[in-house]
């Protein structure tokens, strides 16, 4: 379960972005977070995912408050969240190939031993084949590049996903084989979905509810 209560967040404390944001997810729960661009909603879900440290409220994760965020927060936390964002290009090494790229979260966590052979298999469950694998993230598309990063978000096995605006610059096809790749984890590891958008059909198939942005930031 994570839960979060009366966050206050933003990158300036005169001007926050996210005041007084409580979301619920429950074990295994898929979750959409719907709102217009610009809300807020993209901050919580990195408060969620400890990637941004809020200045007021609390989260909580299977009950435990989190304390710390980014690389000061436990490992056991870290691990357990896995994140997709919207622009896989700013989220990606460009010194790396696909193969590495997947495979880092292994290695920074000192699971180096069969990091490769772990990253190639888990490609092929979003569909990347091992061509693709040695190429670099400026020789492949946009849609490609976010399939591996997809597949970096899951190479730990996190009980959470936070997918923000995922699939927001892909097109149909790519984004029904992510969508159909991340409910396939889902169903084998029981894991939990936190979705960012502003679709509201494409949040509606995919979640087991939608909250809307007006009804969690209520502050």
């Amino acid at each position: 379960m994570i839960e979060l209560d009366q966050i206050t967040a933003g990158y300036d404390r005169r001007t926050p972005v996210v005041r007084g944001a409580s979301l619920r997810l429950a074990p295994g729960e898929a979750v959409g977070l719907l709102g217009p661009s610009g809300c807020g909603k993209s901050t919580l879900a990195r408060v969620a995912a400890l990637l941004h440290r809020p200045e007021a409220g609390r989260l909580t994760i299977d009950g435990e408050p989190v304390r710390a965020w980014r690389h000061r927060a436990p490992r056991r936390l870290r691990t357990a969240i896995g994140v997709v964002f919207q622009q896989p290009r700013l989220a990606a090494d460009p010194r790396l190939r696909l193969v590495d790229l997947i495979a880092e979260p292994l290695r920074a966590t000192g699971r180096r031993e069969g990091a490769a052979r772990q990253a190639a298999e888990l490609a092929e469950t979003v569909g990347l084949t091992g061509e693709l694998l040695r190429r670099r993230p400026h020789e492949v598309s946009d849609g490609q590049l976010q399939r591996a990063c997809l597949a970096r978000a899951l190479v730990l096995r996190p009980r959470l996903l936070v997918c923000d605006e995922m699939t927001a610059m892909l097109d149909a096809s790519t984004t029904a084989a992510l969508v159909a790749a991340v409910e396939s984890y889902r169903a084998a590891r029981g894991a939990g979905l936190l979705a960012v958008g502003h679709d509201r059909v494409l949040l509606g198939r995919w979640c087991d509810r939608t909250a809307e942005w007006e009804d969690v930031a209520t502050g």
